[in-house]
């Protein structure tokens, strides 16, 4: 089913799933859930969709964290330290094969379940910075300023521009409006309440 796969752990942990095209839609989730490369499910299906009907011909399905829970809540409070680092490393090697990327961040508000979704996130955006890749949420972002998870979209809905950096910055440092790098020190756990100001999150054209 699909031809783009990647796991380890006896599958517990999944690294990549989609499929093949030039094209590519690269989407960034939260973790896995129950789709293999024989068998889909509700969340690959919906990013697919979303590629096929925005101009995509394949699609890779990435995370912030690759060990699979079909609640998030459910993970563990403290990240597998070799899970963690592998899909940095995994997610970094898809992007360097795909020059003028568009990721699609997709890890809805479940981000602020875990400290170590956030960091995953700070990290990635601060090693992605130099592949000058151009970030997309679809729709509108959350109440609370974050990028929606596939579960709750609507088709009709179209790409727009994502700052990622701003997000993160929003996210991690006691100013928002604080410039230069996020540092990955700087990204604490934080309390379910934590709300990001879409303000702050200001979208720009990365291309």
């Amino acid at each position: 089913m699909y031809d783009i796969y990647l796991s380890a752990g006896a599958d517990r942990w999944r690294f990549t799933l989609g499929k093949s095209g030039r094209r590519k839609l690269l989407t960034i989730g939260l973790n896995p859930s129950t789709a293999t490369r024989e068998r889909s499910d509700p969340t690959a299906s919906r990013v697919e969709q979303v590629a096929k009907r925005n101009g995509f011909d394949g699609f890779v399905m990435l995370n912030l964290y690759p060990v699979r829970a079909t609640d998030f809540r459910e993970l563990p409070h403290e990240a597998d330290s070799s899970a963690f680092a592998a899909n940095l490393e995994h997610v970094e090697a898809v992007v360097a094969l795909e020059p003028g990327a568009i990721l699609w961040a997709a890890w809805g508000e479940g981000i602020l379940a875990r400290g170590f979704f956030v960091e995953a996130c700070a990290e990635l955006v601060s090693r992605l910075e130099k592949r000058k890749v151009m970030w997309r949420c679809f729709g509108d972002l959350t109440v609370s300023g974050h990028p929606r998870h596939p579960s709750r979209l609507n088709y009709a809905w179209s790409f727009a521009p994502f700052d990622a950096a701003s997000y993160v910055r929003a996210l991690c440092a006691p100013d928002p409006s604080a410039n230069g790098p996020v540092r990955l020190s700087e990204c604490k756990p934080l309390r379910g309440d934590r709300r990001v100001r879409k303000e702050d999150v200001r979208m720009r054209m990365t291309e």
